[in-house]
């Protein structure tokens, strides 16, 4: 049954009943790709080796250039393509770029200090937008750029086009940088314009029970979004192609977005005229829109997309780290161990009770099943899905056999069925039992030569991380800060013994540096702090933190902080 309780989400300013967008500009070098010397993009100083980029003349977005980006690996890893720029503490930026797929087995994901949105792959041989807004923590340079994912079908060579990286500094030479479509581009339609179409979507008190798509004539998903925030406002853009279209909405509780639990609403307007609207329906809602070459263009604001990190806002620690008191460094580290050193241990069988209460997909397809690290899909259909208690393992012969208990730190590093380290839920995660086998007790790191890939594209195989080059398993993107903030944890709630642990396996020698400080080799810390940095802190993290607290009674002070990794180990 629902409750009336309400929290705040500052992502959105509520002002008299009128929603006001606040944003600043940035400054992005050559972000219309019309400055090249030397066969590179001016401004752009990270172009992995996994990738080749050319200068484009004949698909473009606007102006007269594009890159053409040519993805040579399915290592992600080897595909980033970024540049450094300055920001200002406190200010809120919409970055946004426009993407041209021409065979749909590659994603591209926006990189603005983390890892963000994705493109839609499939829909080929027209522009899209995607976008993100982002708010500063401090004062100073922030990375952003983009990464390229393979998906099913990729053969080992795919070009994408990139066009206007925004907010911009444009070059020299004209045209309009504003963001909307002036004609230039090629939509894949013998050279005719595409138009720009733009959907808002303010969501209700209950935001994760909301998914929305847009689909063409033939069914092509054009874009999608789930796991929505409460209270949040949205905004996509697109440009499309003369044709139908059909938008529909979906609330899993059934009472719509309006107005029993909230004032939500959605439309789709362009050039100022609203194509659909609403927001009072039950369970779903298909609404259908042409479009044609007159409609005109559209608002190409970046609008915020609902990521970015989540760990300023209410996690439910109240006054647990009121002890605290401006320590930093590793005395901050042993204060916090003093803090979170004391819990309950509830033994390892109690786990499958934890993860039939709290390790449940309400973040993605917010279906119930068990949220599996090693198999979760975040832009589409899981390939298996998990029933909590009925398909825990038991045996296995392949994946989606049934979920187990997976360490990711693993026991053998210290020393076997040790309590409490052994049932600690902290570092111990629901996942596919055969997947689970795989990563053996290898360390975490990001992958080079492959000797296994999972469905949702977890790895074994060589390290390719500077300074250590043996066998690891690198988990997806997703889930990247959520292993790195545990072993943050184990770091802090073990002080007084992991000094001991680095001898009790090759895995264990090659990750710990036999400190109790530090705790792990140089090249382990440097990728968990990357990993930390780019996967912030998700609402999922949050209530699995809160969850932990009442079940064993200490909370991961890295999720309810993520700020106090550097203060601990960069500072």
């Amino acid at each position: 049954m629902k409750t009336r309780n309400i929290f705040s989400i500052k992502s959105v300013l509520l002002i008299g009943g009128l929603l006001f967008n606040l944003s600043a500009n940035a400054d992005i070098t050559n972000g219309d790709f019309e400055e090249w010397a030397g066969g590179v993009p001016t401004g752009w100083t990270t172009i992995d080796s996994g990738i080749d980029v050319n200068q484009n003349s004949s698909i473009v977005k606007t102006n007269s250039s594009s890159v053409a980006i040519t993805v040579n690996t399915g290592s992600q890893g080897s595909t980033d393509f970024r540049q450094d720029i300055d920001v200002v503490s406190g200010q809120t930026y919409d970055f946004s770029t426009w993407v041209y797929h021409t065979e749909g087995n590659l994603k591209v994901r926006l990189y603005v200090d983390g890892y963000r949105n994705y493109s839609t792959a499939s829909l080929t041989n027209q522009w899209q937008q995607i976008s993100y807004q982002y708010t500063a923590n401090s004062t100073g340079q922030i990375s952003i750029g983009l990464r390229f994912y393979d998906q099913s079908g990729f053969d080992g060579s795919e070009i994408v086009y990139i066009d206007e990286y925004q907010p911009t500094s444009v070059s020299d030479g004209g045209g309009d940088n504003g963001g909307g479509d002036n004609g230039g581009g090629d939509n894949g339609d013998g050279g005719s314009t595409c138009t720009d179409v733009t959907l808002d979507l303010l969501t209700d008190n209950y935001g994760y029970e909301t998914s929305w798509d847009i689909k063409d004539a033939n069914q092509t998903e054009i874009g999608s979004g789930s796991n929505l925030t409460s209270r949040t406002a949205y905004q996509e853009t697109y440009c499309l192609s003369d044709g139908d279209y059909e938008f529909t909405i979906n609330d899993s509780y059934g009472d719509g977005i309006c107005c029993g639990y909230g004032s939500g609403s959605y439309s789709i307007t362009s050039n100022d005229e609203t194509l659909v609207s609403g927001g009072e329906f039950n369970s779903t809602e298909t609404k259908s829109f042409t479009i044609t070459t007159d409609n005109g263009g559209g608002d190409n604001g970046g609008g915020d997309n609902g990521g970015g990190d989540n760990g300023g806002g209410d996690n439910g620690s109240g006054d647990y780290y009121n002890t605290i008191s401006g320590e930093t460094g590793y005395a901050l580290k042993t204060a916090l161990h003093g803090i979170i050193n004391s819990h309950t241990s509830q033994g390892y069988g109690a786990l499958w009770t934890f993860y039939s209460d709290h390790s449940l997909d309400t973040s993605y397809e917010n279906d119930g099943t068990i949220l599996d690290i090693y198999s979760e899909n975040p832009n589409g259909s899981d390939p298996y899905n998990y029933t909590k208690v009925t398909n825990q393992c038991g045996n296995y012969n392949s994946e989606a056999d049934c979920y187990n208990r997976e360490h990711g730190f693993p026991r053998s590093w210290f020393g076997g069925k040790n309590e409490p380290m052994n049932s600690d839920v902290h570092h111990i995660f629901a996942t596919d039992g055969y997947v689970n086998s795989k990563r053996s007790s290898y360390p975490y790191a990001v992958v080079g030569s492959t000797t296994f890939t999972s469905d949702n594209n977890s790895k074994v195989g060589s390290s390719v991380t500077s300074g250590y080059s043996g066998t690891v398993f690198e988990p997806i993107d997703e889930f990247k800060g959520d292993l790195a903030r545990a072993y943050f944890y184990m770091a802090t709630r073990y002080e007084d013994v992991i000094s001991g642990w680095e001898n009790n396996s090759s895995s264990s020698d090659a990750v710990l540096n036999g400190s109790s400080n530090q705790v792990f080799e140089t090249w382990q810390l440097n990728m968990l702090i990357s990993w930390h940095n780019a996967d912030p802190v998700s609402q999922y993290e949050i209530d699995r933190n809160n969850a932990a607290q009442t079940y064993q009674g200490n909370r991961n002070p890295f999720v309810d902080h993520p700020e106090w990794v550097e203060s601990i180990w960069v500072n």
